[in-house]
């Protein structure tokens, strides 16, 4: 696909329009990014998900993930390298009651007792697709015309915001393709067009952009610029802030033999599987709806209703 590389994103204003919706969506709960969410916000969340779950391909395995993972199978994803200012993990008091009620203790004191805290084998699982590889691994080779999964989980993402579109706590929902280079090309290339159409259903402005993910560090710019040299992800952004630059709200990946690689997901002929993934950020569609059509959801156009089923 010829498309432009994404503009480096304009940072949003001082006032964020958003925040008028606040009370809409959400409630504070005393950390940036992570709030308790509305009837009404969360009747929009439940109609997106039956929405996508219509567009879903047949022969597709559909997986729910809790929102930690193993550290181990993080570790081994490569997440450290890539991303690990995002990373949240699992820390708990250990030990014989005595030492764990002498840590916890130490606050009614004034003392610390988070530095008693030991790193668990879980971490805070940041991308739904994550957990489905090893899944897919432990079946042994990848049969002919490989794996469709769908795919969902809580993430999380250390990026402390005030913006609402920019959550630490938020749900992804994805489909997954295993197969052959061609398999997941196509793959990718339908639901790009079928994202877009589903973006007319819901009457959102949008526009398809090239992109990278934020990889971290010196040698993530590298990587980044890979990224978009080799045109492996794209974004569906819309516009939150007028003249802003958009919020990615989907994305549309092709990791080529990554995952294949470190997996051992291979074929019959024991070549690496290639993948790739459409990622739906179902907080970010949600909040897309209202910061488009407004508070209140009976007034949102009946089209838009009605493909919801509100």
């Amino acid at each position: 696909m010829n498309m432009k590389v994404m503009d480096v994103p304009a940072a949003p204003p001082a006032q964020d329009p958003l925040d008028a919706l606040f009370d809409a969506m959400f409630r504070p709960m005393n950390a940036q990014g992570v709030y308790a969410r509305t009837g009404a916000y969360e009747s929009v969340v439940e109609a997106l998900a039956a929405l996508i779950s219509s567009k879903r391909d047949a022969e597709t395995e559909v997986f729910r993930f809790p929102p930690v993972m193993s550290r181990a199978h993080l570790e081994r994803h490569g997440y450290l390298k890539s991303f690990p200012n995002l990373l949240g993990c699992v820390s708990c008091l250990e030990g014989s009651e005595a030492e764990i009620r002498a840590a916890a203790d130490l606050h009614a004191v004034g003392g610390d007792w988070t530095a008693e805290l030991e790193t668990a084998d879980l971490v805070l699982t940041p991308a739904a697709c994550y957990p489905v590889y090893p899944i897919a691994a432990a079946r042994g080779p990848v049969p002919a015309g490989g794996y469709r999964f769908d795919v969902a989980c809580d993430c999380f993402r250390r990026e402390p915001s005030s913006h609402l579109d920019r959550l630490q706590s938020f749900r992804m929902r994805e489909y997954v393709r295993i197969g052959t280079p061609d398999e997941v090309r196509d793959f990718r290339e339908r639901w790009i067009i079928r994202a877009t159409a589903l973006a007319d259903e819901l009457g959102l402005p949008y526009r398809i952009e090239q992109a990278s993910d934020p990889f971290f560090g010196r040698v993530g710019q590298i990587m980044a610029f890979s990224q978009l040299e080799q045109s492996l992800k794209f974004e569906l952004l819309v516009p939150l802030r007028g003249e802003a630059a958009g919020t990615a709200c989907m994305s549309f990946n092709y990791h080529r033999e990554h995952f294949g690689t470190t997996w051992n997901l291979r074929d019959a002929d024991g070549e690496p599987a290639h993948t790739g993934c459409v990622a739906f950020g179902m907080d970010r569609l949600a909040v897309a709806l209202f910061a488009t059509h407004g508070r209140d959801v009976a007034d949102w156009p009946q089209t838009v209703r009605a493909a919801l089923r509100l």
